[in-house]
């Protein structure tokens, strides 16, 4: 069953985890949090900086619903004995963690590709965000997968992105630094002795409703980088309950990674794959 508290004073959520349950270890109330099994008046949420007011409810340890239907199978997008790149519905985990090793992109993928007793090798080359939808890319031992890292900075990552507003520019670039804030689980944008380079461009590809369809490359691959550089900017993802507002967990993300062009750890060239995003992807533009 799960444990409620009740909120005596304003706080933001973490740090009343931290107070409230004194006898964990600072690894296990984020892990919890992260998996989200944590809820503020009913509502899940993974946030770790979302605000509490007095008589608020925390409940801790709340059962996670689970789909009705789960997958069982991934749409493959290319495929050969090195590399296999998927395109990656939105609300699915890249890989497992410890509350959920079973309904996450890599599991279902080598149950997928998976022939008699003989289960395939698959490496994630690497991940996106759960509720961030499109191309995701294997390989199929260590070796390939350090093969195409080592080329990974010249890789050339462009996502979809809808936001809020329209920016001045229809074409830009951000090059504010990003640091991870560990204890809200945030990046923060902005010169500090931590933040290390970040490089996005974006181009407004339309714009209606108060909203904006963005074509984003990034240069780097810092974490939560086009999230939070379109928010520092003043317009923010839609849907993004970390660096948006009035957003929750479940709401449906405006972000699709829809090209990526990398160097072939054998074929010796670029390979590219494309995945343009779902039609309820659009739909958040009306």
């Amino acid at each position: 069953m799960a444990e409620k508290f009740t909120v005596k004073q304003e706080d933001k959520l973490l740090n009343f985890l931290f107070i409230t349950l004194n006898t964990w270890s600072k690894k296990k109330v984020k892990e919890r949090l992260k998996s989200n099994t944590v809820a503020i008046n009913g509502t899940n949420t993974t946030k770790f900086d979302a605000p509490l007011n007095i008589g608020d409810i925390v409940e801790v340890g709340v059962a996670q619903k689970k789909s009705s239907t789960p997958l069982n199978s991934l749409e493959i997008i290319y495929q050969d004995e090195e590399l296999i790149a998927i395109n990656k519905p939105a609300g699915l985990l890249s890989v497992g963690n410890k509350q959920e090793n079973r309904q996450h992109a890599l599991a279902i993928l080598r149950q997928q590709l998976t022939r008699g007793r003989k289960s395939p090798d698959l490496i994630p080359v690497h991940r996106l965000d759960r509720e961030t939808s499109g191309i995701l890319l294997f390989a199929t031992s260590r070796e390939l997968r350090e093969s195409t890292m080592g080329k990974w900075g010249n890789a050339e990552k462009i996502y979809l992105a809808i936001v809020h507003g329209t920016p001045k520019e229809s074409k830009g670039t951000i090059n504010q630094p990003l640091r991870l804030d560990e204890k809200e689980y945030k990046m923060h944008v902005g010169d500090h002795p931590k933040a290390k380079f970040a490089l996005t461009h974006y181009e407004v590809l339309e714009s209606k409703n108060g909203k904006s369809l963005l074509q984003v490359h990034i240069e780097t691959g810092r974490q939560h980088q086009i999230r939070a550089h379109l928010n520092w900017l003043g317009h923010a993802v839609l849907g993004d309950e970390r660096y948006g507002k009035g957003y929750k967990k479940g709401d449906k993300l405006g972000l699709h990674a829809t090209k990526l062009t990398i160097y072939h750890p054998t074929k010796r060239k670029n390979i590219t794959f494309e995945a343009d995003a779902p039609k309820a992807f659009y739909t958040l533009l009306d």
